[in-house]
């Protein structure tokens, strides 16, 4: 919680800004982080997507992290993203509403778009994912920052992942991962399963034209994580071993400096979906009392 003085309205949806975070300082921007939470918040399934007043500084924000991505999308992000970021047409000089992003998506994919005031937990975010619902924030990051946010943003959420939702064939995987996710009963078992997600969804690599191109959403919406992503210097790139992925931390205040690659964009369906339709406690389990033999396996390929 931040420890900045604050001068909010009564009734205000208290939205809790790290003191690092870069809005924190900004008596503005966290009246505005309050006043857009407060449309999700108030909102409840069935009802229509309040549509928020953005800014024509939160407009510009948009405008230039849209088009700096977009550039970069065209050389470095998988065909399957960009088959479905050219059917969803995202508009390019403002914010786009989730109401608008909601009815195109569900017209292409089937899958809904729904607000949320912040970050909601884990169980809750993949849960709605079995019943094709993505959780969406409507706030925009700080101005002064627009290549950074440390918390999902509409940027992330839209230019990544309402993107990936626009192609059916990753709109399937993301609902497969929404009913592993439900499957995972105990607290370890989501916590691989998320770790999973993490390593594909949002920070996914494949193979394609005998080049490394971003899969997951997280490389997609992050101007500084498609600069590194594929540079050997700073990133290590790891066989696809989804057994691997589900035991390896991460750090999501950093640019990641492991990501595993699959071959091609077709091996990692094929194995996600296989994961998917599997996953429960015992899978973990199994997985899990495997990690040693497997090590040791692999350490005897490699010599």
């Amino acid at each position: 919680m931040s420890t900045v003085a604050d001068h909010r309205p009564a009734g205000a949806y208290d939205v809790s800004l790290p003191e690092d975070h870069p809005g924190a300082s900004d008596p503005a921007y966290r009246a505005r982080r309050d006043a857009i939470a407060r449309v999700g918040a108030a909102h409840r399934p069935g009802q229509a997507i309040p549509d928020v007043e953005y800014t024509a500084e939160e407009h510009a924000v948009w405008a230039r992290v849209q088009a700096e991505l977009g550039e970069l999308h065209e050389s470095r992000a998988c065909r399957a993203y960009l088959r479905g970021s050219r059917a969803l047409v995202l508009p390019t000089d403002r914010v786009p509403q989730l109401r608008e992003v909601d009815e195109r998506v569900h017209a292409l994919t089937g899958f809904h778009i729904d607000p949320v005031p912040g970050l909601v937990d884990t169980r809750t975010f993949y849960g709605a994912l079995a019943d094709r619902r993505f959780l969406s924030t409507q706030y925009i990051r700080h101005h002064s920052v627009p290549h950074y946010t440390p918390e999902p943003d509409i940027v992330h959420e839209i230019i990544g992942h309402a993107n990936m939702l626009a192609d059916p064939e990753l709109a399937d995987l993301y609902e497969a991962a929404g009913k592993a996710s439900r499957r995972a009963e105990t607290d370890e078992a989501l916590q691989f399963f998320s770790k999973v997600f993490w390593f594909t969804l949002e920070f996914g690599v494949v193979t394609e034209d005998r080049v490394p191109k971003a899969f997951g959403a997280g490389i997609l919406s992050s101007f500084g994580e498609l600069h590194t992503y594929a540079n050997p210097d700073l990133v290590e790139h790891r066989p696809f071993d989804l057994a691997e992925m589900g035991t390896t931390d991460y750090d999501i205040t950093r640019y990641q400096p492991v990501l595993f690659r699959a071959d091609s964009t077709e091996r990692l369906l094929d194995d996600l979906h296989r994961f998917f339709a599997g996953y429960d406690d015992d899978a973990y389990a199994r997985l899990t009392d495997t990690r040693p033999a497997h090590r040791a396996a692999q350490e005897r390929t490699s010599r």
